[in-house]
């Protein structure tokens, strides 16, 4: 029987270099596919899930119309003040949320959307159950999840150079949670037992990520995702080791000054049936 990861702490220091230099250098690509996907969906109602700090939503803001209403949750209360932080053009609704037990009456929103937060769900069935509950009749659940670490130049990069200094008797977090959910039968299965009927698309959006220097994405990967307390038990200074490490390796493979690598996600569609049952 699988056991679930505990849900990866974004706390501390790590929402800000979170929002500063990750969010720019690999996340902001796929904001705008994703916001794009939604508003394609005319909706009137639209729940974001995991919605850290809150690029889809600023996405979402300026893609769909002022009369939508966005309601944008997370389950940490850092990461949502954080994304509260940088204002959106238009009101958004920031609520602090657990996706696998969400506060909303069934059938409530048109379109359920979420970013690269279904792989951080220590239980996907129940997140997807509650979205397909929350969702109306011929609404949408629309989101993305990373391809493997090796389809990710910078991410595969930073990896590389830091393993070394990780656990060896566990997968970094890097692989097992953000670049461990990309098999396509494995995500359709998933969400036929979470309720979904009908079948979903699946389609691999490739981008490029760009940065000022070799040292942004190694600094961002290292100390603005969970892969920070993974380093930090390691010992004092291992996680300035990891960052500086992957530096190195970073100017090694793409030059000393601004940097481009590949980015390649999953984006996934599954609409609601049309009648829902009661059950």
């Amino acid at each position: 029987m699988r056991v679930p990861d505990p849900t990866p702490a974004f706390t501390g220091s790590i929402p800000h270099i979170y929002a500063t230099h990750l969010v720019p250098i690999i996340f902001e690509p796929y904001a705008a596919d994703l916001a794009a996907r939604v508003a394609r969906q005319r909706p009137a109602r639209v729940l974001e899930l995991a919605a850290g700090t809150g690029v889809v939503t600023r996405a979402l803001a300026h893609a769909l119309p002022a009369e939508v209403e966005i309601v944008a949750t997370d389950l940490s209360a850092a990461m949502l003040d954080q994304a509260a932080a940088t204002p959106t053009h238009r009101p958004v609704e920031w609520q602090q949320a657990d996706a696998q037990q969400l506060p909303f009456p069934d059938g409530a929103f048109d379109v359920v959307v979420c970013q690269f937060g279904v792989m951080l769900f220590p239980e996907r069935l129940l997140a997807y159950a509650e979205a397909h509950r929350v969702l109306r009749p011929g609404g949408h659940l629309i989101f993305n999840v990373w391809d493997r670490v090796e389809e990710n130049d910078f991410t595969d990069t930073v990896v590389q150079a830091i393993r070394p200094l990780m656990r060896e008797d566990r997968v970094p977090f890097l692989i097992r949670i953000p670049h461990g959910y990309h098999d396509p039968t494995v995500i359709r299965a998933e969400l036929a037992r979470g309720g979904f009927i009908r079948p979903a698309a699946i389609a691999t959006v490739t981008a490029r990520s760009r940065a000022d220097s070799p040292h942004l994405p190694a600094m961002a990967l290292c100390q603005g995702t969970p892969t920070y307390a993974e380093l930090e038990e390691r010992g004092p200074g291992t996680v300035q080791d990891a960052t500086e490490r992957a530096s190195v390796a970073m100017a090694a493979r793409y030059g000393s000054g601004a940097v481009e690598g590949k980015l390649q996600a999953l984006v996934v569609t599954v609409p609601q049936a049309d009648h829902v049952s009661s059950g």
